[in-house]
């Protein structure tokens, strides 16, 4: 499957821990276009895992992104990204700097994200927290075009997952 996305959009990736949206993102995007919430954690706490950290690491992810929208560098943000509270911090910088807005969401099943954070090691994730942040990506799945992101992609199985294939297009 063919993801379109403007050359100097804010890519915004959603969905639960366990979906994939982190190895998606390192396969079809280059390392400087991904702004990380775990790479930022670990750019301000030296431990990507350090929840105390996140307010600031959202900062600087904040900050990163305005100054990468300004350049009109493609974008691609690497986190949960599960509340409108959260996703409308993100869509007001694209805004600020009159950039388009796409979002790419990982609405695999919740076995799925499960099976996956138990693989993590020393990386996982209670599973009642897996739970929460699946329940409010299902719940954003009607209300994203209307929070301003343009295309939204949904990716609802591992198999299409790995066929989508993100293409840049002018404009």
């Amino acid at each position: 499957m063919k993801l379109g996305l403007p050359s100097d959009a804010m890519v915004v990736l959603i969905g639960a821990s366990g979906a994939g949206k982190s190895t998606f993102a390192g396969r079809h995007f280059a390392a400087t276009e991904i702004l990380s919430s775990d790479a930022m954690r670990a750019a301000v706490a030296d431990d990507a895992e350090d929840q105390t950290a996140t307010d600031a690491a959202f900062e600087l992810l904040h900050t990163a992104l305005g100054l990468r929208l300004a350049r009109r560098r493609l974008t691609v943000v690497d986190a949960t990204n599960v509340e409108a509270w959260a996703r409308g911090r993100l869509l007001a910088v694209a805004r600020r700097h009159g950039r388009p807005a796409a979002a790419i969401v990982f609405d695999l099943p919740l076995e799925v994200c499960l099976e996956r954070n138990l693989l993590r090691g020393d990386r996982r994730l209670p599973e009642a927290a897996i739970r929460r942040q699946h329940a409010r990506m299902r719940a954003s799945l009607k209300a994203l075009a209307g929070e301003g992101f343009e295309p939204v992609w949904v990716i609802s199985s591992a198999a299409a997952v790995d066929a989508a294939r993100p293409e840049r297009s002018s404009g």
